[in-house]
């Protein structure tokens, strides 16, 4: 290979040498050698191998760094960022220890899915051990990150379950960073918290750890609007001193008539002209919560709004502080002496109501009842933050008891005790949720003892969960041989469908993949009941199939409702990596786990395939040959 590769470089560059004389490609000038060595053809290991060829060549390819730093950034861009610029560094070493750190990650992840098919549904303590593992490494945590989205931006239909266990072991690294980066926060003195912003942006970034979030894009869009009102305001007074404030500057209007042409400004633009209002339709959707997304979306609820409408009038030098207002949050603007504590010198700003201006008696009137002068009061970025994620966790308890619920509420109770690790409440909500789901019970017996340190008369609630939570781990210790159903076994006669296969439900219309099946149906009689099973033909005495819906949802249903996908599609399910390989087209590869339970399943799962494209489009031998290549693709499937 060494011979061949610099043989094609000399051949390919043998008009460029000038000189017919020389015909060794190791007598050209070394700057030369490292801009061949540099063509975007030649690979690593083409590198490695012709710096194997001689010691010549050796040294241009180690020597100065050049060769392996393209290298570097060849194959992988996005660490470029790390990096300053025409940066002197040991290149080759980097690439050596990125190159150390991706077999590393990869093992880890190809790993989980073992341990955590058997261990489910303890999703938290197998993503836990993982994050241990790759912590262990003792590698930058951005050579970890970029494996991780190496293997996420792979082939979209193939290897899922390696993408399925990126995913959520990326989520949960990147939550432990904005966990860190919101406890440096909360460690500032008050006065030197950089803004409500900030700690509303670290919520945001910790409950959508996936996606490209920074302060810096948040800042931009702010600046951008802050813009739109300076454009208004210099037409309607020139002399403006806001139009002076360059970005970072602190600078406060003191007089109150050149603040009230700030926010009379502020008004138009972001209510009239931008169109932002506060979502009264959709109030309980947690987006609402997220500043990106109130950005994006123009609508949220009054905490969110009154954020972006602080930090808006602090750029234009009006100071207006948040009120903790119950049931409504607002903002309140000073018309007196600065500091005042009397209510009455204040006007307070609905952020949710475009921008309305309210005098305390009217605030009253906004919540149907009166209240002290103490919520009136001005309130910190601390209590703006729990105000803001007690709204997420509400959300959460009001959830319908799927998996999106159960995240939100688990991200909003690690944000809440992360800022109030104290609360007793919502401590032992966490241990009783954990607990539900049967993830980290040696966290929930953490959570269980810092709990009674601080609350002894919890002792009853503590001691059931503490016993039951014990009871789990010892049964954690003594897993159970999953069940292996196979198909040619004579109670199983009855199973018509195979997993993997894309199906239509005949009444509800939804399409969905099967992942599981039981010859019977294996529900509690109350959920017979309450489904009106026994209004089926064959009631509950006949198979019933576990599948993933394409609305996100996990459904048990009977085998009479069910038929055949006749235009196959990829279902877009959050879970279809934990039990399938890959998506072909026309059905899904169980991944080794899912083969383990249901041996015989991928073969009827082709054959039905197969008979579907006959049925339909018959004479078809093209897909008949496709079908047959993606058979031999699969050997370690059983046949």
């Amino acid at each position: 290979m060494a011979t061949s590769v610099a043989g094609e470089v000399q051949q390919s560059l043998n008009w460029i040498i000038s000189d017919h004389q020389t015909k060794k490609l190791t007598d050209l000038p070394t700057e030369l050698l490292e801009h061949i060595l540099c063509f975007p053809v030649l690979k690593h290991l083409d590198i490695c191998n012709v710096s194997c060829c001689c010691k010549r060549l050796h040294d241009v390819c180690h020597g100065r760094g050049k060769v392996w730093g393209h290298q570097y950034k060849l194959r992988w861009p996005r660490l470029q960022r790390f990096y300053r610029q025409n940066e002197c560094c040991d290149w080759l070493r980097e690439y050596k220890t990125r190159h150390r750190v991706g077999i590393q990650i990869r093992r880890t992840v190809e790993s989980i899915s073992k341990r955590f098919f058997t261990e489910v549904p303890c999703v938290g303590q197998v993503l836990g051990d993982s994050f241990a593992e790759i912590e262990s490494l003792g590698m930058p945590e951005h050579f970890c990150e970029d494996e991780l989205l190496f293997i996420l931006h792979s082939d979209k239909s193939k290897s899922l379950t390696l993408k399925y266990y990126a995913k959520k072991i990326l989520y949960f690294l990147r939550q432990q960073n904005i966990l860190r980066s919101l406890k440096t926060f909360l460690e500032q003195p008050a006065e030197q918290q950089q803004s409500a912003l900030e700690g509303a942006l670290l919520v945001d970034q910790y409950c959508n750890p996936l996606a490209d979030i920074t302060l810096n894009s948040i800042s931009a869009q702010l600046d951008e609007i802050a813009e739109k009102v300076k454009k208004m305001l210099r037409i309607k007074n020139p002399s403006h001193p806001s139009l002076r404030i360059t970005q970072g500057d602190r600078f406060v209007v003191e007089d109150l008539e050149l603040q009230r042409q700030v926010v009379c400004a502020l008004n138009s633009v972001l209510y009239e002209q931008l169109q932002y209002k506060g979502n009264e339709f959709d109030f309980y959707n947690p987006l609402n919560s997220y500043i990106h997304q109130v950005l994006l979306r123009r609508t949220g609820i009054p905490i969110s709004l009154s954020v972006l409408y602080m930090t808006l009038a602090q750029k234009l030098g009006v100071q207006v502080e948040p009120v903790n207002f119950p049931n409504h949050f607002l903002l309140r603007w000073c018309q007196k002496q600065r500091g005042s504590e009397d209510i009455y010198d204040y006007v307070y700003i609905d952020a949710f109501g475009k921008g309305k201006q309210l005098t305390a008696k009217e605030c009253e009137y906004l919540i149907g009842h009166q209240v002290t002068a103490d919520y009136y009061s001005a309130i910190s970025t601390t209590e703006v933050l729990l105000r803001m994620v007690g709204n997420l966790l509400n959300i959460g308890k009001r959830g319908e008891g799927n998996e999106k619920s159960y995240q939100l509420l688990r991200d909003s109770l690690d944000l809440y005790l992360t800022i109030n690790p104290d609360n007793v409440q919502y401590l032992l909500l966490q241990a009783r949720l954990y607990f539900h789901l049967g993830i980290w019970p040696e966290k929930v017996l953490d959570i269980l003892q810092h709990i009674q340190a601080l609350d002894p008369s919890q002792h009853g609630a503590v001691g059931y969960l503490v016993q039951h939570t014990l009871e789990h781990i010892q049964h954690k210790k003594h897993p159970v041989t999953p069940e292996v159903k196979k198909r040619s076994v004579s109670e199983h006669l009855e199973v018509q469908y195979s997993v993997g296969l894309i199906m239509k439900h005949k009444r509800s219309g939804y399409n969905c993949v099967i992942y599981g099946w039981d010859p019977k149906c294996t529900m509690s009689q109350e959920w017979i009941t309450t489904m009106r099973v026994h209004q089926l033909s064959n009631g509950a005495n006949q198979p019933f199939y576990n599948v993933l819906v394409q609305d996100g949802t996990c459904r048990y249903a009977a085998q009479e409702n069910l038929e055949p996908h006749s235009a196959p599609l990829e279902i877009g399910h959050p879970e279809v990596g934990r039990y399938f390989s890959e998506f072909a087209d026309t059905h899904y590869f169980a991944n080794e786990e899912l083969q383990t339970r249901y041996p015989e399943d991928m073969v009827e799962t082709l054959g039905t395939v197969q008979e579907l494209y006959h049925r339909l489009t018959p004479g078809t031998g093209n897909q008949d040959q496709a079908l047959a290549t993606d058979q031999n693709n699969h050997q370690a499937m059983p046949m």
